[in-house]
């Protein structure tokens, strides 16, 4: 590729920097995220709800949605993309607050268990809110909820929440696809 002589080395070394200075932006703002958070549980700091539950920027949900085409199913993140790309701003918003609901919800019944009534008829909730996007059949939904707790990116979301959510989310869920199954 190098000895191509139509290969412009100088453009290639620019995209991966910019991709390069992207991913470092990122982390950046994970880090800070994570920092403010401890500061808050620490109650040196106050957050709102919106702090505490930030959602993705636009660049962090293309990144997720590049990392989700080439582990799943192109066509179906693909298809969710162009799904959610159809919502007005809106109703983004609202899908937004609606899911960062659930998860203050989540929180508030976490002294219940993970196979609490409550707690199962949030991960119903939850997974009802899913369908704004795609509809997973249950092995799909078990993934997602393991991704969040394994995903470094998506575990530090969650984490800022409440330092547990992200396990007990997916213990949660594990025991709904469970029930559902039988």
């Amino acid at each position: 590729m190098l000895d191509d002589p139509n290969f412009d080395q100088i453009s290639a070394l620019e995209e991966h920097g910019d991709a390069l200075t992207a991913r470092l932006l990122r982390v950046e703002g994970l880090i800070e995220m994570v920092e403010n958070t401890i500061k808050y549980l620490k109650r040196e700091k106050t957050m709102s709800k919106k702090e505490l539950f930030k959602a993705f920027s636009e660049e962090e949900q293309a990144e997720y949605a590049k990392e989700a085409e080439k582990k799943y199913d192109a066509e179906i993140v693909c298809a969710s993309n162009e799904k959610w790309k159809r919502y007005s701003a809106e109703k983004q918003q609202a899908i937004l607050d609606e899911g960062n609901q659930v998860y203050v919800d989540m929180i508030a019944v976490m002294p219940k268990g993970v196979d609490s009534p409550e707690t199962q008829a949030i991960i119903g909730r939850w997974r009802k809110h899913i369908d704004y996007f795609w509809r997973p059949n249950l092995d799909q939904l078990f993934g997602l909820a393991r991704m969040y707790g394994e995903s470094p990116d998506f575990k530090t979301k969650f984490d800022a929440m409440h330092p547990e959510l992200a396990v007990f989310f997916r213990e949660a869920v594990e025991i709904y696809v469970d029930n559902q199954k039988e």
